[in-house]
């Protein structure tokens, strides 16, 4: 996704169809534009791109129910607009996990860019990129992955969770019966799921509790003077219940404010 004459514009294929989204901010509302082979394609890019945006992610009884808490409260009141970050399409958000797993940010950015650059599609125009595919990755053998800095016991889950969402035996619009099929994969674990479940798949009670972020936070605000075990960061959100993720990613902003 690119920035472009105060745009957001991303290329996406619904099937082998290429869609070219544009979103931006005007009067106090996020506008929508595609351009694609067929009006099919274009309505379901754009439904892509609001569900990544978050633009029609109801966030009002979590809202309500939470406003006064001690710990989200706060910034529920400040930052009523907030949305946790989202992936256009599930599988783009569960290979980015694979990718990011136990590494620097920054790092794993690094390698996402030069897997788009040698395995992602161009747009028509030429310039623009998109993340390869899982039929395009479950093609590809774990050491063209490796070329592009990613572990090796990463390149092979990466190539074997590419093949089973390719060959469907992994539906990623099946939430539960998906992860239990991912979840048999070597280095394929709660952490991994729980972004996919998060970004691509739009849970909000799938906290990634593992995320090296939380370890920190709940170490710090119940007081134990070192990280968090995932036990307790899951017991310290158990409390938002169905909106656990929502809560941790609004617990996390106080570090902000």
């Amino acid at each position: 996704m690119v920035a472009r004459d105060g745009a957001l514009t991303r290329a996406l294929w619904i099937g082998e169809e290429e869609v070219l989204v544009r979103a931006w901010g005007a009067g106090g509302a996020v506008r929508f534009s595609a351009s694609a082979g067929s009006r099919d394609a274009a309505l379901r890019g754009i439904e892509r791109m609001r569900f990544a945006l978050g633009v029609d992610h109801d966030l009002g009884s979590f809202q309500r129910r939470f406003r006064w808490d001690p710990l989200i409260g706060p910034v529920i009141r400040r930052k009523p607009w907030l949305r946790p970050r989202r992936r256009p399409e599930p599988f783009e958000a569960l290979a980015w996990a694979v990718c990011e797993q136990l590494i620097e940010s920054g790092r794993a950015a690094a390698i996402e860019r030069r897997i788009v650059r040698r395995h992602g599609r161009r747009s028509s125009c030429g310039t623009l990129h998109a993340p390869p595919s899982a039929a395009w990755l479950a093609g590809r053998s774990p050491a063209e992955l490796d070329a592009c800095g990613l572990a090796p016991k990463r390149s092979i889950a990466l190539v074997r969770v590419a093949r089973e969402v390719a060959s469907g035996r992994a539906d990623l619009s099946e939430h539960e019966p998906a992860w239990r099929r991912l979840r048999a994969i070597p280095n394929i674990g709660n952490w991994t799921l729980e972004m996919l479940a998060v970004a691509g798949q739009g849970r909000d009670d799938q906290l990634p509790a593992l995320d090296v972020a939380y370890l920190k936070f709940v170490g710090l605000a119940a007081g134990l003077h070192r990280r968090a075990t995932e036990d307790e960061v899951r017991e310290f959100f158990a409390p938002y219940e169905e909106h656990a993720a929502l809560a941790g990613h609004y617990a996390l902003q106080r570090r902000f404010q």
